[in-house]
């Protein structure tokens, strides 16, 4: 008690010195704190300015070093709160302490709520849950080394507001990790679209592993000619665009508006080459009449125009209603009340492509809803007119997030070492064409941030790819199958991983699919295992093989959903040509019936998107693409 009073004292006196400290953007009320780990606080203040840290009734006292760095830490807690946490005068209130979810990697951990609405509409209209936090690092780079801060931004409380441009994955793991034990979870988010797995390997790793990387971030650490480049690249887009839209003949005739006569355009099916072309850059003009009843006359509506490659201007009755840049993002406009009109409407899409051909994403929502329910669906016929041809916009190649480090110094080491249950990496898609390197990155990755954490066991659970493009039955050899084998190898090899198998869940025309509370379930399955329930069982692995004449014999580590026929087995002989092959499942063996003779290799599903791959798991959890090399 005496100790505490002396404790006591000294930060009385430093509060009435009114001494100033500055704790990182994690440091907030609402925040959430990783239970039964030791919780480091740290910050800057004046060097030797005495720092003093209240929480639950105990006090913590420092003194910032000569940088006026400070660091203290708080014992292992137990789950609960809310408790208030002060540092000199800054009062932190709403503090949660349960489990801490990381979840970083590429676009599909971007991928938001609001995009996947559709999906689950009603689970996301009806949820809140105080106890679930949010907290999404925005996007930053540094060439030069790591930053000490993230940028500004703030923990949220899981509502369908504060989650609308939140990760979907990440609330989806926040809810399901709730659902497990109860507890408060927060779901720290930092990831950017189209990284690479480079921009979040440290400098060291790269000099060391990887010197053509270094030496590409060393050319562009300087400040001035990174920037001078930028700007040239705007200027140059700018200038691309200002002579595009001069010269299109649609923005000075108004192809876009109600009354333009369209008759002599060509009719295209909008999933024809609308073009006619193989590669198209400019500006091309689709346009459709909506036929509009009285009673919908006027009235507000929403507009989906599905997916649409590459940028879009979209009109109704000569009013821009949407535009959208890039190819990915679905295409969901406001139509304002008093636009549609009883009768003919015209509805007009101006593409504007640099490289590619304009055209319609299949299997998306082409549609017209009004708030009373009423739907009109597009027609797939367009009238169609070219706007105006242009060059390739000679650009540089530069694009500061996809250099090698820069996420790492800007968006993850600052979070070190705020505590941790475990990590998500959901990545891959920018590293397809190097995907036999994969693997070694991946292992380099896992190291480097338990390091950073000072965390052997720090748990990892890796998204492996998802099916995607066009299927094919004729054996396959991709990018995309060699990252998918990189991310299962490296769970075997890197202790405290997992992988979340998602070869069933993705979508032939989209690189983002939609189903990711399924993608989280998987996660979290994942996570149960490392952590709490060493017998929770995940997809279906190979535990040995043999061959029997032409036969290969697997065995799993668990019995298939169903006994009988299984697709998209592959075998070769020492040629290395792959044949498909008929395989069948008895509990846990997988019986192949080799098309050559002394079979070397067997694969499983080794394509962009093996639809018809079926082996599953009773725990309904396909099995992973995998190849294997026979021993005889």
């Amino acid at each position: 008690m005496k100790r505490l009073s002396v404790f006591l004292w000294i930060c009385l006196l430093v509060l009435t010195a009114q001494a100033k400290v500055s704790l990182p953007q994690l440091f907030q009320s609402g925040m959430v704190l990783q239970r039964d780990k030791a919780i480091p606080v740290w910050g800057s203040a004046d060097p030797g300015e005495r720092v003093c840290v209240t929480f639950k009734k105990k006090v913590y006292v420092t003194i910032a070093d000569a940088k006026g760095n400070w660091r203290v830490e708080l014992p292992k807690q137990k789950h609960g709160g809310p408790y208030t946490l002060q540092v000199n005068d800054i009062m932190i209130s709403d503090v949660l302490i349960g489990d801490v979810w990381l979840c970083s990697g590429q676009s599909n951990i971007d991928v938001t709520i609001e995009r996947v609405y559709p999906q689950y509409p009603q689970e996301i209209d009806t949820y809140a849950n105080e106890k679930i936090r949010l907290f999404r690092v925005q996007s930053d780079t540094d060439t030069h080394g790591p930053k000490q801060d993230v940028k500004p931004t703030q923990w949220r409380k899981l509502n369908k507001e504060n989650a609308w441009n939140f990760s979907a994955v990440g609330y989806f793991l926040g809810r399901e990790m709730y659902e497990k034990n109860g507890i408060p979870q927060g779901i720290i988010v930092n990831s950017v679209g189209g990284s690479p797995i480079q921009a979040w390997l440290d400098m060291d790793t790269l000099s060391l592993h990887h010197p053509q990387d270094y030496h590409r971030l060393q050319f562009f650490q300087d400040d001035e000619m990174l920037a001078g480049m930028l700007k040239v690249n705007q200027q140059t887009n700018d200038r691309w665009h200002h002579i595009m839209n001069q010269s299109d003949p649609g923005l000075s005739v108004g192809y876009n508006s109600r009354d333009y006569d369209d008759s002599q355009w060509e009719v295209k099916n909008q999933y024809d080459n609308i073009t006619g072309e193989s590669q198209y850059v400019g500006s091309f003009w689709a346009r459709q009449q909506l036929m509009i009843d009285a009673a919908h006359a006027g009235k507000p509506a929403h507009l989906l125009v599905g997916t649409l490659y590459d940028a879009d201007y979209t009109f109704v009755n000569g009013q821009e209603v949407g535009r959208t840049y890039y190819q990915y993002p679905p295409r969901r406009y406001t139509i304002p009340a008093g636009v549609l009109k009883e009768g003919k409407n015209a509805l007009t899409i101006r593409f504007v492509t640099k490289g590619g051909n304009p055209h319609f994403i299949k299997d998306k929502p082409y549609k017209l809803i009004f708030e009373d329910g009423y739907e009109i669906p597009l027609s797939t016929q367009w009238r169609v007119h070219e706007g105006v041809r242009m060059f390739n916009c000679p650009q540089a190649d530069v694009t500061p997030i996809y250099l090698p480090s820069v996420l790492y110094n800007a968006m993850l080491h600052p979070l070190a070492p705020y505590p941790l249950a475990g990590v998500t990496w959901y990545q891959g898609e920018s590293n397809t064409h190097e995907g036999d390197l994969y693997g070694q990155m991946l292992g380099e990755l896992v190291n480097g941030w338990r390091q950073l954490w000072n965390d052997a066991t720090l748990p990892f659970v890796i998204v492996q790819l998802a099916n995607f493009m066009a299927p094919t039955d004729k054996p396959q050899d991709s990018g995309w199958s060699h990252v998918r084998e990189s991310q299962r190898l490296a769970t075997h090899q890197i202790p405290h991983t997992a992988l979340a198998v998602t070869i069933d869940l993705g979508e032939e025309v989209d690189i983002h699919p939609l189903l990711k509370r399924e993608v989280a379930q998987r996660i979290a399955m994942g996570f149960d295992k490392l952590l709490w329930n060493k017998k929770q069982q995940l997809s279906p692995e190979v535990i040995a093989s043999a061959v029997n004449g032409n036969n290969i014999i697997l065995t799993l580590d668990q019995p298939l959903r169903t006994d009988g026929s299984l697709q998209t087995f592959e075998v070769a002989a020492e040629d290395g040509r792959f044949l498909n092959a008929k395989a069948e499942s008895q509990g846990n063996r997988i019986i192949i019936h080799s098309p050559v003779s002394h079979p070397v290799t067997v694969r499983y599903a080794w394509k962009n998107n093996p639809v018809k791959a079926n082996a599953y798991g009773k725990n309904d959890l396909p099995m992973s693409p995998f190849q294997l090399r026979m021993s005889h």
